[in-house]
């Protein structure tokens, strides 16, 4: 890494990320860095984010506190903790999580799965598996319980499908992170959701995220708060400037 690379994130993420790092804010500018690189070439290669109003829906079903995955500029503020791997975003390593597992490394995510063997608080949102592909390690003691690549029901009247009946979900734009941009596109991948075999998951929950990934394009969420600790990340922006 270039020790003077240019780098542009969101200034709303800058101002929420420096008043968690206090004094390391070199050590942050380093990390940024560092993860803008990385997040260049995970969207070259044709990651997109999900989009914020999927995780909420995620989070609600185990009360999650914690997502491991993303990248430290595009972690949402209301998780309380955010990282991926060895690398801490924010808050601390522990609570119910919500796991972005495209976004994680292979090796991110074999140290995800020696962890999740300690815990049956997760969900993982990942891409639907492909028919000749190995079973991934959270599938193990899994289960599904949504996906979007499935034989589904007669599309209602004027809902678009495509040729497999499917309906993609949205994700957010490449690079959307650099400017905060809340457009959405559609993706090119299915979606999954999967939990421990213990885990119970109301009806209601699961309405909720099919619901919310029902959605293809458009806008993400805006939920402007102006109190507690997501209040640093949304004075970053004008809408907050001007109280929402």
């Amino acid at each position: 890494m270039e020790p003077h690379r240019g780098w542009t994130i969101a200034s709303s993420s800058w101002i929420f990320l420096r008043k968690r790092w206090l004094d390391r804010e070199q050590e942050l500018i380093t990390v940024i860095q560092e993860e803008t690189k990385r997040m260049e070439e995970k969207e070259e290669a044709g990651y997109r984010s999900p989009t914020w109003s999927i995780l909420r829906a995620l989070q609600k079903i185990n009360k999650a506190k914690r997502l491991e995955g993303e990248a430290v500029m595009s972690a949402p503020p209301f998780f309380q903790s955010a990282g991926r791997g060895d690398l801490k975003f924010l808050g601390e390593d522990d609570g119910p999580t919500v796991v972005v597992w495209e976004s994680l490394l292979e090796s991110e995510q074999e140290h995800w799965s020696k962890k999740m063997g300690k815990s049956k608080d997760w969900v993982v949102w990942c891409r639907s598996r492909k028919k000749d592909e190995e079973q991934r390690p959270f599938q193990v003691d899994g289960k599904g319980i949504f996906s979007n690549h499935s034989k589904q029901a007669k599309p209602k009247a004027g809902e678009k499908t495509d040729k497999k009946g499917g309906k993609r979900q949205s994700v957010r734009w490449k690079a959307w992170w650099r400017q905060a941009n809340i457009k959405c596109a559609v993706s090119e991948e299915y979606a999954s959701c999967w939990v421990h075999q213990d885990c119970h998951v109301a009806v209601e929950q699961k309405a909720a995220l099919k619901k919310t990934a029902g959605v293809s394009g458009g806008k993400d969420e805006r939920q402007v708060q102006l109190k507690g600790r997501k209040r640093d990340y949304w004075m970053g922006m004008e809408i907050g400037m001007l109280g929402g």
